[in-house]
């Protein structure tokens, strides 16, 4: 039975850093067109990509449920600390 756990912390106003790191995401993509193009992946590879595109669709789904949350805030919700 899955488990439900409440985490508040506070989320970053600069929506882009819910992505890959440029570097890791060059060594993702890189994975990926060397496996489109027919070349075999070790099986450290295979892990590797397969746990960099689990991270990426993490970071996007948080990105999309922070964008949703504040289209339905209010003003004073979304408001940074100190301004």
């Amino acid at each position: 039975m899955p488990q439900h756990v409440l985490v508040e912390f506070e989320m970053p106003a600069d929506l882009d850093r819910f992505k890959l790191p440029q570097g890791v995401n060059e060594r993702l993509h890189g994975l990926l067109d060397r496996q489109d193009r027919g070349e075999a992946l070790t099986s450290a590879e295979r892990t590797e990509a397969e746990g960099l595109v689990e991270l990426s669709e993490l970071l996007s789904l948080l990105r999309l449920r922070t964008q949703r949350i504040w289209q339905d805030a209010s003003p004073e919700e979304c408001a940074l600390p100190g301004m």
